[in-house]
C-alpha cells in the first residue's frame, strides 16, 4: 500500500521554505504532494500550473496537486491517473496543510474513505515548529498545540538563527508529545527520508519501537502534568492480555466519552485469541483505524501498551475503565463458557 504522511505547523514554521527544498532533492523523487492552499508555497520556475489541470509535474518527478475539492475525490483521481499511466509512478502521498488548520478533520476523512481501503493507509504526521517563535506560538494558539499533539514526527525549525540551543521549548514539545520523534533542520535542510520514508508508520518495527518507548510509566506521564494545563499524555500498560471484544468496548467508550478531546490514541494490544500476532490500534479524536496485525512482536515484551493525548484525559479513569471493562468482558466470557460446557443455550 501507498503510505500518506501529514505535513502541518503553525503559520510561519517553515513548511514552505521545507518543501521547496525538499522538491528539489532526489530522495523526494516519486513523491505526489497535495497543498490545500495552491499558491502557498513559492516553488519559483520549478512548479509550471497547467491551466486545466489540477496536477502539475515537477522536475524531480513529484507531482503537486491543489485541494480543490473533496480530498478523498482527490486521492482517488491520483490513483487512477497513476493507474492509467498519466500521473508519475508515485511511492508516496504527502498532505500539506494550511498553518492554520487543524490536522484531525484531515485524518478523519483518510482513515474513514472506504474507497482508498487497501490502496492508502495513513502512515504518520509530521509538524514544523518554529525554534524561534514556537514557545510564543503554543502559548497563543490552541491550534499550534494540537498540531504538535498529533504529530508522529517534531521538525524543529530556523534553530540556526538560535545562539543557544531551544532547550526549554524542546522540553515543551517532549511533554505535549513524548512519542514524536524530535527532528531539528536549519535553513530548511533535512533529509526526505527521515521525514517521509517508506515505511508505513505504526507497523514499520523501528517505529514502533521509538513511539512504545514513551509508554515507559514515569513520574511525569503518571501525573499527566505538562506546562499546557488542559493537554495530558497518559501511557498504560498491562500485563493480561485482553480480549478482542474487551477492545472493541474500549475503542467504543473512548469515541462516545472523549470525541473530540482524545487527540491521539496509539497501542499495540496483546489479544487473548490470538497471542502471537499483536494489534495495532491508531486513532484520532473519535475516528479509530480497525486494528491491524503484525506478523509477530516486534521484541520480547508482549505487555499491551497504549499511548493517548488529549484534552484532560486522566490516568485514574482510563485505568478504572479497563478494570471495569475487563470485569464485564471476564464475566460474560465466563457465562458463556458455563453454558458451553453444560450444552445450554
Amino acid at each position: 500500500m501507498i503510505p500518506i504522511w501529514v505535513l502541518t505547523g503553525f503559520l510561519g514554521s517553515g513548511k514552505t521554505t521545507l518543501l521547496g527544498r525538499l522538491l528539489k532533492s532526489p530522495g523526494f523523487s516519486r513523491t505526489a504532494v497535495i497543498i490545500n492552499e495552491f499558491g502557498e508555497i513559492g516553488l519559483d520556475h520549478d512548479l509550471i500550473e497547467t491551466s486545466d489541470e489540477s496536477f502539475v509535474a515537477l522536475q524531480t518527478g513529484c507531482l503537486c496537486c491543489a485541494v480543490r475539492d473533496d480530498l478523498v475525490l482527490t486521492l482517488e483521481d491520483l490513483l487512477r491517473r497513476r493507474a492509467a499511466g498519466t500521473a508519475p509512478p508515485f511511492e508516496r502521498v504527502v498532505i500539506e496543510t494550511s498553518g492554520l488548520a487543524d490536522p484531525a478533520p484531515i485524518l478523519h476523512a483518510l482513515m474513514m474513505g472506504s474507497a482508498l481501503a487497501g490502496q492508502l493507509v495513513v502512515a504518520g504526521v509530521v509538524t514544523t515548529v518554529d525554534a524561534v517563535n514556537g514557545w510564543r506560538t503554543l502559548d497563543r494558539h490552541q491550534e499550534a498545540i494540537k498540531q504538535v499533539a498529533v504529530a508522529d514526527r517534531l521538525l524543529l525549525t530556523k534553530a540556526d538563527l538560535l545562539e543557544m540551543p531551544a532547550t526549554a521549548l524542546t522540553a515543551r514539545l517532549a511533554a505535549l508529545n513524548p512519542a514524536a520523534q524530535l527532528l531539528s533542520a536549519s535553513f530548511g535542510d533535512v533529509e526526505a527520508n527521515a521525514l517521509f520514508d517508506l515505511a508505513c508508520g505504526a507497523k514499520a518495527p523501528a517505529e514502533l519501537a521509538r513511539w512504545l518507548a514513551a509508554s515507559a510509566p514515569d513520574e511525569a506521564r503518571q501525573t499527566g502534568h505538562v506546562h499546557d494545563a488542559e493537554i495530558t499524555c497518559v501511557a498504560i500498560v498491562r500485563e493480561t492480555p485482553m480480549r478482542a471484544v474487551g477492545l472493541t468496548l474500549l475503542l467504543e467508550v473512548l469515541a462516545e466519552h472523549c470525541g473530540g478531546d482524545l487527540l491521539r490514541l496509539k497501542g499495540l494490544v496483546n489479544i487473548a485469541e490470538c497471542p502471537e500476532r499483536p494489534a495495532v490500534i491508531h486513532g484520532v479524536q473519535h475516528v479509530f483505524h480497525p486494528p491491524a496485525w503484525l506478523a509477530r512482536w516486534p521484541s520480547q515484551d508482549r505487555r499491551s501498551r497504549l499511548v493517548l493525548i488529549g484534552r484532560n484525559v486522566r490516568q485514574a479513569w482510563i485505568e478504572a475503565l479497563l478494570r471495569a471493562l475487563e470485569m464485564e468482558v471476564a464475566e460474560r466470557h465466563g457465562v458463556a463458557g458455563k453454558l458451553a460446557a453444560t450444552g445450554e443455550e
